[in-house]
């Protein structure tokens, strides 16, 4: 049997493919790097993604202005400056224009004012305090509910699992329902 030539077209395996490996095949096998855990690998692929990194820049940057930079602003949110009403950009008041001539540093009105002389800056970035801090405390709200009504979902399993699953789907309808009315309504006119 072992005179026999092997054809080399053959997909027959030879005893010697099954031998174990050397230790110096077993040594160049071996690739040598950090250990990465869980955070450091998604640090390492945000730092990679140009965009997310740009997003993130852009969202602290909206961060900083809507939750550091009133506290340093020279005009408060209720603030009125008497003869500041409507004024544009960059425009300033005639006794502002009254300080300027006299040398004194005025702190120009970067967004104007509005109706009753309040600086738009300012309350644009109070506005934005106020947004960011519902958009936060509704996802930290659907994280804990979800979370647990997950958990409690799995943990329960069986027929308690179906129920609580068939309930989120209904729950995942409404959206669809409310469009689809309003299309309804709209169409109708």
């Amino acid at each position: 049997m072992e005179n026999l030539k092997k054809n080399p077209l053959s997909l027959q395996l030879n005893d010697e493919d099954f031998a174990p490996a050397s230790n110096d095949e077993k040594k160049s096998l071996v690739v040598k790097r950090e250990s990465v855990n869980f955070w450091k690998d998604g640090m390492r692929r945000l730092r990679n993604n140009k965009i997310a990194m740009v997003s993130l820049v852009v969202i602290l940057l909206i961060a900083f202005m809507a939750y550091v930079l009133p506290s340093f602003w020279p005009y408060s949110y209720e603030q009125q400056i008497k003869g500041s009403n409507n004024l544009a950009p960059f425009e300033y008041s005639a006794a502002e224009q009254k300080l300027i001539d006299q040398g004194e540093n005025v702190f120009p009105l970067i967004l104007g004012t509005d109706r009753m002389g309040r600086d738009v800056a300012v309350r644009g970035m109070r506005g934005t305090r106020g947004s960011l801090s519902v958009g936060l405390l509704a996802s930290v709200l659907v994280l804990l509910i979800g979370a647990n009504y997950g958990a409690i979902s799995a943990f329960a399993g069986g027929r308690i699992d179906k129920i609580m699953m068939r309930h989120t789907a209904i729950l995942y309808t409404n959206p669809d329902l409310l469009l689809l009315n309003l299309q309804a309504m709209a169409l109708k006119a």
